[in-house]
C-alpha cells in the first residue's frame, strides 16, 4: 500500500488520518532499509584538524565583521565600516589559507567551509568550478552541510544516483561529526528564519540531517512524503511541513 492509495476514497475523515499514519508506519521500516548503508571509512588527520580549528576564530571573527552590512562591498564614506571592512580584509586571507592547508590533507569539514567562502565571495560564473570539487568530496566522506549548495550550484552531480547514495550515507557518520557542528549555510530550507545579505544561517547536526531529508524526497518520488515526513518529525522542518501540505 502506499500513501497515496492510503489517501483514496476514506469513509470518514478519521478512519483516512489512521489510515496515513498506518501507511507512514508500514514505510519507515522500508525506507530505513533502503537508505541504511555501511559506514564510510572516514579518518581525519590530526594535522588538518589542528588546521581547521586555527582557521576557525579567524572565520568567525570574519562572521562578525561581515555582518556589519557587508563591509567590503558597503564602506563608500563611513569610517567605522572602513575600519570593519580593513579588519575582515586581514583576517579572512589568514583564515582561507589555513583551510586550505587543511584541505590539501583531505579533510572535509574545510572542504566545506573553504567551498562555503567561494560561493559567497566569489563572482557566480566562477563558482561551481571552484566550490563543487570540495562540495562533492566533502558529501563524499558523509559530512551534511555541503548537499545543500551542492542542490544549488553543481549541476549534474545534483541529479545523479552518486548524490543521491551519498545523501543516505550521512546517517551513519552522525558520531564521527558531532563534535563540528552547528555548522553555517547560506540557506537553510527547513528554517523559519531568511538570512539578509551575505548573512549566513547557522543549523546544528539534527537541522542538517533534516535538510538531507527534505532533498531525498525531492529526489526520490516514490517515498517523497515519507521522507518529508521524517523532515518534519526532526526539525519541524517548514520547507517540508509546505510540500506535504501541497501534496495532499
Amino acid at each position: 500500500m502506499t500513501i497515496e492509495a492510503a489517501q483514496l476514497s476514506p469513509p470518514s475523515r478519521p478512519n483516512r488520518k489512521r489510515r496515513i499514519r498506518t501507511a507512514g508506519a508500514v514505510f519507515l521500516p522500508l525506507l530505513m532499509a533502503t537508505l541504511t548503508v555501511q559506514a564510510l571509512e572516514v579518518n581525519i588527520d590530526p594535522h588538518a584538524d589542528l588546521l581547521y580549528r586555527q582557521a576557525l576564530p579567524l572565520l568567525e571573527q570574519a562572521d562578525i565583521q561581515d555582518d556589519s552590512a557587508s563591509p567590503l562591498r558597503t564602506a563608500h564614506g563611513d569610517p567605522e565600516l572602513s575600519r570593519q571592512g580593513q579588519a575582515m580584509a586581514r583576517t579572512l586571507p589568514t583564515a582561507v589559507a589555513l583551510l586550505k592547508k587543511s584541505v590539501a590533507l583531505g579533510h572535509p569539514v574545510a572542504q566545506y567551509r573553504l567551498a562555503l567562502y567561494y560561493t559567497t565571495y566569489l563572482p557566480a560564473g566562477q563558482i561551481a568550478d571552484a566550490a563543487c570539487p570540495l562540495l562533492e568530496a566533502s558529501l563524499s566522506q558523509g559530512f551534511a552541510p555541503p548537499a545543500l549548495a551542492i542542490a544549488h550550484w553543481c549541476s549534474p552531480y545534483n541529479a545523479s544516483p552518486a548524490y543521491r547514495e551519498a545523501l543516505a550515507a550521512i546517517p551513519s557518520m552522525a558520531t564521527l561529526y558531532a563534535a563540528y557542528y552547528p555548522q553555517p549555510a547560506s540557506h537553510l530550507a527547513c528554517s523559519r528564519s531568511r538570512p539578509q545579505g551575505l548573512e549566513m544561517q547557522w543549523g546544528r547536526q539534527r537541522d542538517y540531517q533534516a535538510e538531507v531529508y527534505r532533498l531525498l524526497g525531492e529526489l526520490d518520488p516514490s517515498q517523497r512524503q515519507v521522507l518529508w515526513r521524517k523532515a518534519v518529525d526532526i526539525n519541524g522542518c517548514v520547507a517540508a511541513r509546505q510540500r506535504l501540505t501541497s501534496h495532499r
